[in-house]
Formats: structure tokens, sequence, C-alpha cells
């Protein structure tokens, strides 16, 4: 099995979120109000040129992403500052996509819709939860999200890898690698273009595969763009539904 170098059996995921999208933007009105669809707007490029930048000495052996443009976008310009001829092709894992949300009902501006969803990962770790009304279960989305994880950490092969995900997600994995399950869930902020770093030791098992001894989270939402959060003030949905992010 490849390992971290100076480890026996370490492996490294460089777990990001996408960067700034516009969930108001003509893309999702002309879909009819699909959120799949929405792609960077040019401050999220911009962040994730920085985070690909911040990126750019880590050497990559695998890469995935959702499938959703706006994370598959991220990614690409996080592989594009790899040094040249380097950058491991780009996978999607569906496991990865955002949760499901339900009815988000009669929405009349960002700022209503920043308020329906202010405190919304607060309740993931409630029996039951869903993302709004009708929605994914919080508990089904973080069953599939690390059904993923530990299905690419069965694979041979890689060491290192990039995964550029969503908000929701991310924090269900999170929630779910520090132990705290839904009930952390509501503590993990994730900024847009931001970078998680976990490590995950790996044995082998009874079947001759391997299996995940320990994790350990060595690094939580960090933003190369803004390192220190100056300015900041907002989450990262309010910033999203305001006019004007930067």
């Amino acid at each position: 099995m490849s390992a971290l170098p100076g480890t026996t059996g370490r492996r490294r995921i460089y777990l990001m979120r996408h960067g700034h999208v516009d969930y108001f933007g003509k893309e999702i009105r002309e879909a009819g109000g699909d959120f799949s669809v929405v792609p960077l707007t040019p401050l999220g490029q911009e962040q994730a040129k920085a985070a690909g930048i911040a990126l750019s000495h880590v050497s990559f052996d695998r890469a995935v992403c959702s499938g959703y443009p706006r994370t598959k976008q991220t990614a690409e310009y996080v592989l594009a500052a790899q040094p040249s001829g380097t950058a491991p092709a780009l996978e999607i894992d569906s496991g990865l996509v955002e949760v499901h949300g339900g009815d988000y009902g009669h929405v009349k501006s960002r700022a209503e819709m920043a308020a329906k969803m202010a405190f919304h990962f607060d309740i993931a770790g409630e029996p039951g939860a869903s993302m709004l009304p009708g929605g994914e279960a919080f508990a089904d989305a973080m069953a599939r999200s690390v059904a993923s994880i530990e299905r690419l950490l069965g694979e041979p092969g890689w060491h290192t890898m990039l995964i550029a995900a969503h908000e929701g997600i991310n924090r269900l994995i999170l929630g779910w690698a520090s132990g705290g399950g839904l009930s952390a869930v509501r503590a993990f902020e994730q900024d847009t273009a931001c970078i998680n770093v976990l490590d995950f030791d790996m044995v082998p098992n009874e079947n001759g595969g391997t299996k995940i001894e320990r994790v350990m989270i060595k690094a939580v939402n960090l933003t190369p763009y803004n390192y220190v959060k100056h300015g900041m003030n907002m989450n990262s949905l309010e910033a999203i539904f305001a006019r004007d992010p930067a």
C-alpha cells in the first residue's frame, strides 16, 4: 500500500469546499432553481486559484470531485497549479454530492434565503433531521459520503488525494472524522474554497485489504486567500447570499 513518506500506512486527504457561487444567478434561474448546475463566480474562481497556489507544492496522486460544476471547476483550478504534467486525472464520485435539499418555500430575497439557512446545520444531530422539509436526512448523507471516503481509502496505489466537495458534505465528513458524529456538524464552518487536511492510518484487515485504524484532523477551514479571516465576519452562507460577498 502506498503511504505518506516517513510512514508505514498513512494516507492524506485534502478536503476542499468549492469556491464562491451565486445561488441567485442566471444559471439557477434558467434551470428552474436547480442548485446542482451553479458554476463558480469570478470571486470563486479567484479563491480556487489561491488554493491552487497554496497547494502547488503538494504532489497529488488522486483527485476527486462530486461532479457538480462548482466542485469540478474548483478542483481543475487547483490541479492547474501543479507542476506541468504531474496532476492526476480528475475523477467523479457521486457519493460526495451536496446534501439534497427539500422545500425552500417561496423566497423573495437573498436576505430571506440567508435567514432560512442561517442555523440549518445546527439541527443535524436531532433525530430524523433533514436538509429542509422533505430533503435528504443528514444521517443518510453522512452514510453515503463516509462510504465514499472509506471506499477511496480502501483502494490501492495512492497516498495523497484532493477532494473537492461541498459545505454540508464536508461538515458531515468532519463530524464523522472527529468522532462527534452528527452532533459535531454544527461546529465545522466551511468557508468557500477552504481546505481541510485529514490523515488516516490504515492497517491490514482479515480479508487481505485495509481498514482505518485512526483518523487525525490536521487542519480545518484554511482559506489561502485570507488565512487569518480578517474581515470575514459573515459565515459562509451569509456571504454567499450577500450582494457584496467581498
